[in-house]
């Protein structure tokens, strides 16, 4: 069968029949003449839709319809513009394995999925050189030229959301210290040590809990499985960390606390004594309903409830288990930190 003069590329249809020859063992001048195109198409078509298959044994190098059709449209679209991450295929694979929280592994786990920005912010901390601004990424996810990704994929969409009025400020404790005398240094996050504490609860009918503490300028993550959520089991939770570090350095990693009125953390005086005497930190009080007070730590709360979501019951998950997801929201990029990670702004 002669090729089809001036036909360019494949059609979809043409695409999968391909791709079945070749699972099937057929080698380019055999599928050139059944198809009744050119060898040169053929070569430039399995070039296009190449990809590396996982295997047990060994990794394939495969080709697929759908990835080589997906890169068509984009290029139509295009009218022949380059992809910026086109040529670069270590870069794409970084990207989209990040992005779907394939561990290294080969195992996907979707707990550890990072956003756009954040894979691309790690893939230059990886010596990546090409470059990618976040709305080009996105819109490479919205045009379907990642093989595997799509916005579904994504852990959040940025929808915008409709700002909702404020509710009315409530008064803190009025025996305990306030959050509105709170030292300007913690306040505009000028140094290490000033944390946000609060519980994560498990589902109902159930004692323990997990304490976290966040670091308000570092945004390091620190977080302690709880037997029960009573203010004693908070409490040994700062004094073994007191033994553990020492009185100095205890009283530089924790200068301040900013928490909420829970039961847990209203035995002030009991809170805030030293194992070696005197006061070991200063704490204070958020507004009652106004958990936007200690936002940094709520936002991280989010990132371990992937984790561990809703209806957790913690009397079944280890400390080891709460660990590895705080390694990994350590070590996770944050915008607000230039894209560096906690772990790396903590050592500044």
């Amino acid at each position: 069968m002669a090729g089809k003069k001036g036909q360019h590329y494949l059609t979809e249809d043409e695409r999968y029949i391909m791709e079945g020859m070749l699972l099937a063992g057929a080698g380019p001048t055999e599928i050139a003449r059944k198809m009744g195109i050119c060898r040169q198409t053929v070569y430039n078509e399995m070039k296009r839709g190449l990809y590396v298959h996982t295997c047990d044994l060994q990794d394939q190098i495969r080709y697929s319809a759908d990835k080589a059709q997906q890169i068509h449209e984009y290029n139509q679209t295009a009218k022949g513009r380059p992809l910026k991450i086109g040529n670069d295929h270590a870069l794409a694979d970084y990207l989209e394995k990040k992005m779907l929280g394939i561990q290294p592994n080969g195992k996907q786990d979707r707990r550890k999925r990072f956003s756009p920005s954040a894979a691309l912010a790690a893939a230059r901390a990886e010596g990546f050189t090409t470059s990618v601004c976040p709305s080009t990424l996105y819109s490479y996810i919205d045009k379907r030229v990642f093989l595997h990704i799509t916005n579904k994929d994504l852990i959040e969409k940025g929808r915008p959301r409709q700002k909702a009025a404020k509710p009315e400020r409530r008064t803190v404790h009025p025996a305990l210290p306030s959050i509105v005398n709170r030292p300007e240094a913690a306040n505009r996050r000028e140094e290490l040590g000033h944390k946000e504490i609060d519980l994560v609860v498990g589902c109902a009918n159930t004692k323990a809990a997990t304490l976290t503490i966040t670091d308000r300028k570092g945004r390091e993550e620190m977080a302690f499985l709880l037997p029960d959520k009573r203010a004693a089991s908070v409490r040994a939770v700062f004094d073994r960390l007191e033994r553990k570090l020492g009185k100095r350095k205890f009283r530089e990693a924790f200068r301040s606390i900013t928490t909420d009125n829970g039961p847990e953390f209203l035995e002030y005086d009991l809170l805030t004594r030293s194992i070696y005497g005197g006061k070991r930190f200063e704490v204070y009080y958020c507004h009652s309903y106004s958990a936007w007070e200690k936002g940094t730590n709520e936002n991280h709360n989010r990132l371990l409830r992937r984790f561990f979501p809703k209806g957790t019951d913690f009397t079944k998950v280890t400390q080891r288990q709460i660990q590895e997801a705080v390694d990994w929201m350590n070590n996770y990029p944050r915008k607000v930190l230039g894209w560096l990670t906690p772990a790396e702004a903590g050592r500044l």
